[in-house]
């Protein structure tokens, strides 16, 4: 009995010793160095892997590849023991990791599930980055097929056929299956796409912007396989990555990727009050995109009600907390004041926690010089009331 202890422990420490051997391994497998500070106190055991309690979960969902233990806490044989050490997370990236294409969207650990557990499927169970050919559904520079989108008036899903075409540089989707024209025309240059789950209701829920008259239009949309809407997502990042790329000839692949797609820098409830601000303050959802400041009755709504463009600090603009003397009608009671150079804008927050973290996003903002596009969108934003 107790050299069969004496074994297991033994078998444990040299599974934590090998963890603990490469600095360039730390951090949970799926995640990279972005996880550091996570405790990756699981392993993945047939693939050689370490990863975090939350990416464990994932991996006991395809046990016909991988077979998951605690460092910590389960038994280790002999031979286990010896394949983790023979293997580990640099090893493994070589292999799995070794074509995935500049385009594709690593997750990281604030993103959503979905995101996550497609990101180890392709990985290790369709094994896409180790055969490129398997990357057809998202990198062929087109793409159609029906997704499930939300009608702008009465809010209920319907079945929508979509084409991307790089070569036209748009996303069309079409309101009859029939249908000759499509119902909108997306361009490629200005769109974006974030997964919204909760916000939109369902695991596989994605958030398609883009301008249509210098004003963003959402629209909403999912497919019940995880996979299909996943591909989607990276088939519109490629399609931008393609287009950065002969836009800006002399870029990196490293400049391109972080403008693919983005995700919003804060969203929730204000209240804000008319730009004589002698009107009651009204309770709207606001949406941090970049430098707009956009506001929705809904969260769900098709088009902002208005939308505010933030330039930087040299360009007169300053972010400030609290409201200016005497302002009266919120119900709200920690205020922020946003001074542009054409008018003050004012918001009220519930909590003191809202108000800081929306501050944070608008001095984050504020703090970044403007880029020469963004004088060009500043000259041309119509602030909205």
């Amino acid at each position: 009995m107790f050299q069969f202890v004496f074994s297991r422990v033994y078998c444990v420490n040299r599974v934590r010793r090998k963890w603990k051997e490469f600095e360039k391994t730390l951090g949970c497998a799926e995640e990279g160095h972005a996880s550091l500070g996570r405790d990756p106190d699981w392993a993945s055991y047939t693939l050689g892997v370490f990863i975090c309690l939350s990416c464990s979960g994932i991996h006991r969902n395809i046990p016909q590849v991988s077979k998951v233990k605690s460092v910590r806490l389960d038994a280790w044989d002999e031979a286990q023991v010896e394949f983790m050490a023979s293997h580990g997370n640099d090893a493994a990236r070589a292999r799995f990791e070794s074509k995935v294409p500049s385009f594709y969207y690593r997750p990281t650990p604030s993103d959503c599930q979905l995101l996550r557990e497609q990101w180890i499927r392709a990985k290790y169970e369709r094994q896409e980055f180790i055969y490129p050919e398997k990357q057809e559904p998202y990198s062929a520079g087109y793409r159609e097929g029906f997704l499930w989108k939300r009608g702008r008036d009465n809010g209920q899903f319907l079945s929508r056929k979509f084409v991307l075409t790089e070569r036209e540089g748009a996303l069309k989707y079409f309101n009859r299956n029939d249908a000759k024209e499509p119902k909108a025309v997306m361009k490629i240059e200005h769109l974006n796409a974030t997964f919204q789950p909760a916000k939109i209701g369902h695991p596989h829920g994605l958030q398609v912007t883009y301008l249509k008259d210098n004003s963003t239009r959402n629209i909403f949309i999912y497919h019940e396989d995880g996979k299909e809407i996943v591909d989607w997502f990276n088939a519109l990042r490629a399609a931008r990555f393609h287009y950065l790329q002969v836009a800006f000839p002399g870029a990196s692949d490293a400049d391109l990727v972080p403008k693919l797609s983005r995700n919003y820098l804060k969203e929730g409830y204000m209240e804000k009050t008319g730009p004589k601000q002698t009107e009651g303050f009204r309770k709207r959802w606001f949406t941090m995109d970049d430098r707009r400041l956009m506001y929705f009755k809904d969260p769900l709504d098709a088009f902002a009600r208005g939308e505010v463009f933030i330039g930087s600090k040299e360009s007169g603009y300053t972010v400030l907390h609290g409201f200016p003397p005497s302002t009266q009608g919120h119900h709200w009671p920690h205020g922020i004041t946003i001074v542009t150079p054409d008018r003050k804008f004012l918001f009220a927050c519930e909590t003191e926690s809202d108000q800081r973290e929306w501050v944070a996003a608008f001095q984050k903002a504020v703090d970044r010089p403007m880029l020469p596009q963004e004088y060009a969108v500043e000259a041309h934003f119509k602030h909205k009331p």
